[in-house]
């Protein structure tokens, strides 16, 4: 017998019983036999063709190990229902107590939770629909529960999967057979299928939650790259929304609906404008093959950033059939409220904002929505004090050489020392008077004086620009207020699920590790909405940290029969869990029990 590595010990599990094969004279039939069970089995074409008996048994036997994979894996597939597991008759065994052993423990909680997620949006339908087989559409599964739950690198990814997680044991494939770069082949071939996919997710959650597509949030946000991405053609520097500016960047647009669910996306170079990509996007979902189906007649309404509300792109929306309501990139002078009272609301934090309609028209008649923002106020305001402090401190400091010995004192030098001191801190600077006192083309003294402004102050104040002309101040306040969803998402994004940053060298290696996580988002998306509504608020990472709890345990132990009987069982759901899995209506275990027994050697 071949002596084994340190560590390493044989198992062994009958998962066919064929009979005795009387129809087979020899042994050498016998194993073209088991040969051809296992090409059919793992749909590997056969080399050479097999005999008419061997043909027939083979089919035979390859169907029914699938019925019983299929058996054994059907109460994974449907999500929903929160059957309670019946036990079965008792088993009574003599167990010697000191052959008890849990050889390995791995986590199953949160791999559960996305696998009955991804059933409850039929991703493997999807998957087989676009021509995966049967082993890529497992290890797709697989790859993308990685990356909600264990989010890394494709070497990482195959360290967890080998060493920590269940996640390979619910989707029915070997962790051993998981490599770095089979992960990087699904990834690739995840991304070819990239609009069919983000198609029937946005179909199935529409018809699951009953969503109409009505509002719609547009935004854009970057990630950088590490190294340096020589001869690429997306990675560029541009602004980082990161304060990466030492990174080249990818920019990532986003269409999602009020909801949050991702309804398309599109990768762009790292040095383009916000307000270049509006009309693209947003024409691609009412062009000739539209991404969004119809919403019944009813006009979209389009949520925006201050950054894409150009005069331009307004006209857009409007020439083409939206509606818009946007953060006004210029406030409106001499303005009046159509009301002397504003409406007052709260914010999530209790934090009072006043509202109101302006009487003055936007152009195109558009209407405005003064906001005022107590929190918005206060944080301006502390801004305003940080930036004149450091504007007052650097000239006291100018102020102060003037009477030292050895500084300069020349007239130009410390205008243009001023220059550059009003450069540095602008947003402090026009409330400033500022002045050099000389005397024989040498200054003797800098003053400074801050100016008397007049009026109510604008700190905290903004305006909204829209269309909508029949909705009230506090319905526009919550349709606008839909934007903190794609803040949301981008931040799950890059964060929770580790979009940032980019190791790939490769364009499409890279726009397919992005896609990966907006897949894997989709799952996020899905279980945090349902949630939700049952009145659970916690983050991804809560979650995840919850679920981690439920293990699989594997048990072994010796009989009074010299018999190794091995069971893998899941572990009970805390409470915490349990609320969770009953709140989704996901089964509490993808499985009761599985029971080896292993002969006496």
């Amino acid at each position: 017998m071949r002596e084994l590595p340190p560590g390493r010990k044989y198992a062994h599990r009958n998962i066919l019983n064929v009979g005795k094969l009387t129809e087979l004279a020899t042994d050498v039939e016998r194993r073209q036999l088991a040969d051809r069970i296992e090409q059919i089995y793992s749909n590997t074409p056969a080399l050479f063709p097999a005999g008419p008996a061997v043909e027939k048994l083979a089919q035979h036997f390859a169907a029914l190990l699938r019925n019983r994979k299929a058996s054994e894996n059907e109460p994974q597939a449907a999500a929903g229902g929160g059957q309670k597991e019946t036990a079965g008759p008792a088993a009574f065994e003599n167990i010697d107590l000191d052959s008890v052993k849990h050889p390995e423990a791995r986590e199953l909680g949160a791999e559960w939770l996305v696998r009955q997620a991804a059933a409850q949006l039929q991703l493997a339908q999807a998957l087989k629909d676009n021509n995966l087989n049967v082993q890529q559409v497992q290890l797709a599964l697989v790859q993308i529960t990685g990356r909600a739950v264990y989010p890394g690198s494709e070497r990482k990814t195959q360290s967890w999967l080998r060493d920590n997680s269940a996640a390979c044991q619910l989707h029915g494939t070997d962790p051993a057979k998981v490599s770095r770069y089979r992960l990087y082949e699904s990834a690739l071939g995840l991304y070819g299928i990239k609009g069919p996919l983000e198609a029937h997710l946005s179909k199935t959650t529409n018809g699951i939650f009953n969503l109409g597509d009505t509002l719609l949030v547009y935004d854009i946000s970057n990630t950088y790259f590490e190294g340096r991405k020589e001869g690429s053609g997306m990675a560029a520097f541009g602004r980082s929304k990161e304060k990466r500016s030492d990174c080249k960047l990818i920019v990532l647009a986003l269409v999602i609906n009020a909801e949050g669910f991702v309804k398309y996306s599109k990768f762009y170079k790292g040095n383009t404008a916000d307000c270049t990509t509006l009309q693209q996007i947003m024409g691609l979902l009412r062009g000739p093959a539209p991404v969004l189906p119809g919403t019944g007649g009813q006009k979209q309404i389009v949520a925006l950033d201050a950054a894409f509300s150009t005069e331009d792109n307004i006209k857009w929306l409007r020439d083409n059939g939206y509606d818009y309501i946007s953060v006004s990139r210029a406030k409106p002078k001499d303005y009046t409220l159509a009301c002397t009272d504003p409406v007052t609301i709260t914010d999530n934090r209790q934090h009072p904002i006043e509202l109101g309609l302006v009487r003055e028209a936007a152009p195109n008649g558009d209407k405005y929505l003064y906001i005022r923002s107590h929190l918005k106020t206060v944080k301006e305001e502390s801004m305003d004090k940080r930036a004149a402090a450091k504007l007052e401190e650097e000239l006291n400091s100018l102020g102060a050489g003037l009477s030292k010995k050895g500084t300069t004192k020349k007239l130009d030098s410390i205008t243009k020392r001023v220059g550059r001191i009003t450069e540095r801190n602008k947003a402090a600077a026009h409330f400033y008077d500022i002045s050099v006192q000389q005397k024989d083309g040498l200054a003797t003294a800098l003053t400074w004086q801050r100016k008397e402004t007049h009026g109510k102050s604008s700190h905290g104040i903004y305006f909204l620009r829209t269309s909508l002309q029949d909705r009230d101040e506090k319905t526009l306040w919550k349709i606008y207020n839909t934007t903190t969803e794609i803040e949301a998402t981008f931040r799950i994004l890059k964060t929770d699920l580790e979009m940032r940053p980019v190791f790939h060298k490769n364009d499409k290696s890279s726009e397919a590790h992005i896609f990966l996580a907006i897949l894997a988002y989709g799952l996020v998306a899905t279980i945090r909405h349902q949630l939700k509504i049952k009145g659970i608020h916690d983050d991804w990472r809560e979650i995840i940290r919850k679920m981690n709890t439920q293990k699989l345990i594997t048990t072994s132990m010796k009989n009074d029969k010299g018999q190794t009987i091995i069971i893998q069982q899941p572990s009970e759901p805390t409470a915490d869990v349990k609320e969770i899995y009953d709140a989704l209506g996901y089964k509490h275990k993808p499985w009761a029990r599985k029971k080896f027994v292993l002969p006496e050697l």
